[in-house]
Formats: structure tokens, C-alpha cells, sequence
């Protein structure tokens, strides 16, 4: 009889709407095409829980993906300046009574075959030992990025400076040179405790059953050609992208959708920095100056400003505040012919599809870039944060699917480029 049970997948996404819908969709592939049951056990740090409940719990049914919302965790004991890195991977760790807990029911009543973690969640690799389950890693970015992150150790080794220093750019097989500017955030300061921690994940990965990548092959064929000979099948890397969104996901879409559906085909820019993204307030205004100096039709997705992190609205999605009382004096009345400006969220898929859409203007968060490619939209590549500096030399210098923006002295895109 136990054989007869579908075999089943733990799923343990780390904080982040980010994480979250790559893996949802490769959920959904496991259990329309390949009959498996699905289980997420989704750690509660206390941001953007209903975000994520609203997600799961939209799934049409009946589909055999099911969910269990781990207890909330605390970080009230992390220093002011601890960076989104470490509360990432510190709400899997400290989780991991709960996931052990839940894998204990699982096993007495499925048959857990699998455990799929992202980067950040490889401790509950130890849950997965103690239930003989393999365990895999969905890497949420391209196979360059990847490729990158196996070089560090050795990069670690034979680098004394840090890695923005560095004279000559990181050429890897299969991959386009990149400089250690273009480096992910989390290594850039080799001082900061994350730098060792990023290393020792980047160390476990030897340890998956296998590493499951959300890239394709006529994306990237080089690198994951590379990838795949470096390791021999030890671990054996699976591109199954793209895994993206299609669709509005049981959102509201129609204020944005009715304002494309009265724009000219290809005519509009789409503006927005992803879920966890923010400009400083000096930035915001510089972007919105430049947008009205443009006179191109745009459609932009704002967020309250902050001067210190690029990676502001991460964990708080929401805010009480109006990002509409940051823009500068008179600029909703001026561009109102040509601009919608909506707060915080909008439907990206439906608008990256539709048909009046003409570019995006992106932080490149791999799922963003994904969507837009996959809608055949051109990007103006705005990195932020993570590794999204790396995602924009992949795009503007090897896919060529993109142009990015200038910094200027101050560390600003000005608003005349």
C-alpha cells in the first residue's frame, strides 16, 4: 500500500516572494506532469506572511500542493547592522524544530521521497539525513551565478584583496568575464561574518542529491554546458527553467491593465524594482525627473525611499505610508498624460504580456528577468542588491537583451541617462 501513495516533496522556502514563486511553479510541474504531492513548510520570520498565504493558498483545486506555515521566529537578538543574508538563512536554522516535526508526520503518513531547499535553507539538509530523504537545492539564479559561486572558495584562496579591488575580471569556462564589482553583495565585504557563511553553503553543496537551476538551455547553453562537465554528475545539475509565473495569480490587474489597454502598442515602460527593492530618496527623485523628462509613456510601480538599503522593503513589504508623498512637487499632475504611478505592487505578468508594453526598466532579480524574456520585453538593467549585478553583465554583455544604466560620481543614475 505504501507504494501506492504518490511520492512526496518537502518543500522549505526561505523568506522572500523571491524564493517563493520559482519554487511554486516547480511544484506545480512535479504534480501535473509527474504526479508527485507537494508539501511547503514555510518559515515565519514575520514578513510578507500573508503575501505568501495569499500565493499558496490561490492554488486551483484540487491540486495536490499543500502547506504548513512554521511557527514565527524571532531576530530581535540580531544587531541593527546584521545583513539580509543572515536573517534569511537564521529563519530556516532556527526552524528547524518545527520542519523536524513536520517531516516526523510526513513520514508516518506519505511517502516523503525529497527535500528541496534554496541556498539559504541547506541546514535542514540534517532533517533530511535523519528521514533518509534526498535532499536537493533549487538555485532561484542562472547558471553564471552559480558557476560564480563554486569559483569563491578558490577565489578565497588565491585573493588577498577584496574582490571589488580585483584588476582583471573572473573568467570562468562557458561564463562572460565578470568583474568583482559585479560580484553578489554578500561577498563584497570579506570582513563581514556572512562573507564565511556564504563560503560554507557555497561548501555543502557537494552534499544534494542534486542542484536544480531555474535557467534553460538556449538562455545560457556555454555555462550550463560547463557546469555540467565540471561536476560529472556529482552533484548533477537539472536547468528545468524557466519556472515562472503565468498569469495574475488571483490578483487584482485591472487598473493597470485598463490604463495599457489605452496606450499605443510597444509604447510603454514598465518601472519597477521587484518586491524587496528601494531607491534612496535623492534616487527616486532623480527617476522621476528623468521619467518626465523623457516624455515616455511609463508605468511605475513606487515604494517608499530609504537612504541606507537597497533592500528596504525586503521584509516589509507594506507600508503605512504614502510613497506617493515622496515624489516631487507636481510630478503626478505633469505626467498624467503619459504615466500611471501605482503604489508598492502591480500584476507584472499581465503587463510584461501585454501587448503596449515596450521595455522594463528592472532591478534584474532573476524572476523578473525571466518574466520579461519570456514575454520578449527588452530591459534597462537598474541592479540593486544580491546578486542582481551579476544577472545584469549576463544580460547587457552575453544575452544582450539589455543596456544599463550609468552611476554617476555620487553613486546615482542621473536623471539625464
Amino acid at each position: 500500500m505504501e507504494d501506492q501513495k504518490p511520492p512526496h516533496v518537502a518543500i522549505v522556502p526561505s523568506p522572500g516572494i523571491g524564493h517563493l514563486i520559482p519554487l511554486l511553479e516547480f511544484s506545480k510541474r512535479l504534480v501535473v506532469r509527474h504526479n508527485f504531492a507537494v508539501t511547503f513548510l514555510v518559515p515565519n520570520d514575520g514578513s510578507a506572511m500573508e503575501y505568501s498565504k495569499k500565493l499558496l493558498q490561490s492554488l486551483p483545486k484540487p491540486m495536490a500542493i499543500s502547506s504548513i506555515f512554521l511557527p514565527h521566529v524571532s531576530f530581535d537578538d540580531l544587531p541593527a547592522d546584521a545583513v539580509i543574508e543572515t536573517r534569511i538563512a537564521l529563519s530556516v536554522t532556527r526552524s528547524l524544530p518545527a520542519i523536524r516535526q513536520s517531516f516526523k508526520a510526513m513520514a508516518e503518513s506519505t511517502r516523503l521521497v525529497a527535500l528541496v531547499v534554496d541556498m539559504f535553507g541547506l541546514d535542514a539538509f540534517h532533517v533530511a539525513k535523519e528521514f533518509n530523504v534526498l535532499p536537493y537545492v533549487f538555485y532561484t539564479c542562472n547558471a553564471l551565478s552559480m558557476s560564480l559561486e563554486f569559483h569563491l572558495p578558490k577565489l578565497d584562496e588565491t585573493t588577498t584583496c577584496e574582490y571589488r579591488d580585483l584588476s582583471e575580471p573572473v573568467k570562468l569556462p562557458g561564463c562572460v568575464p565578470v568583474h568583482g564589482r559585479d560580484l553578489m553583495n554578500p561577498v563584497q565585504d570579506r570582513k563581514n561574518p556572512i562573507y564565511k557563511e556564504v563560503i560554507n553553503m557555497i561548501k555543502q553543496l557537494h552534499d544534494a542529491a542534486g542542484l536544480i537551476i531555474n535557467t534553460f538551455v538556449d538562455l545560457e547553453p556555454n555555462a550550463l554546458k560547463a557546469l555540467k562537465e565540471r561536476f560529472y554528475s556529482n552533484p548533477p545539475v537539472y536547468s528545468v527553467g524557466p519556472a515562472v509565473q503565468i498569469g495574475s495569480s488571483g490578483f487584482d490587474s485591472g487598473k493597470c491593465l485598463s490604463w495599457l489597454d489605452k496606450q499605443p502598442q510597444g509604447s510603454v515602460l514598465y518601472v519597477s524594482f521587484g518586491s524587496g527593492g528601494t531607491l534612496s530618496q535623492e534616487q527616486m527623485t532623480e527617476l522621476a525627473l528623468g521619467l518626465g523628462m523623457s516624455a515616455t509613456r511609463f508605468l511605475w510601480v513606487v515604494k517608499n525611499p530609504h537612504d541606507e538599503e537597497a533592500s528596504a522593503a525586503y521584509f516589509n513589504m507594506e507600508s503605512n505610508k504614502d510613497p506617493f508623498d515622496y515624489l516631487p512637487k507636481g510630478f503626478l499632475e505633469r505626467t498624467r498624460d503619459v504615466g500611471l504611478v501605482v503604489s508598492s505592487w502591480a500584476p507584472q505578468v499581465p503587463i510584461l504580456s501585454h501587448s503596449s508594453t515596450g521595455g522594463f526598466l528592472s532591478h534584474c532579480g532573476w524572476n523578473s528577468t525571466l518574466e520579461s524574456i519570456v514575454h520578449g520585453v527588452p530591459l534597462i538593467a537598474w541592479p540593486l542588491y544580491a546578486e542582481q549585478r551579476t544577472n545584469a553583465v549576463l544580460l547587457a554583455e552575453d544575452v544582450k537583451v539589455a543596456i544599463r544604466v550609468k552611476v554617476n560620481d555620487k553613486g546615482l543614475v542621473g536623471r539625464e541617462e
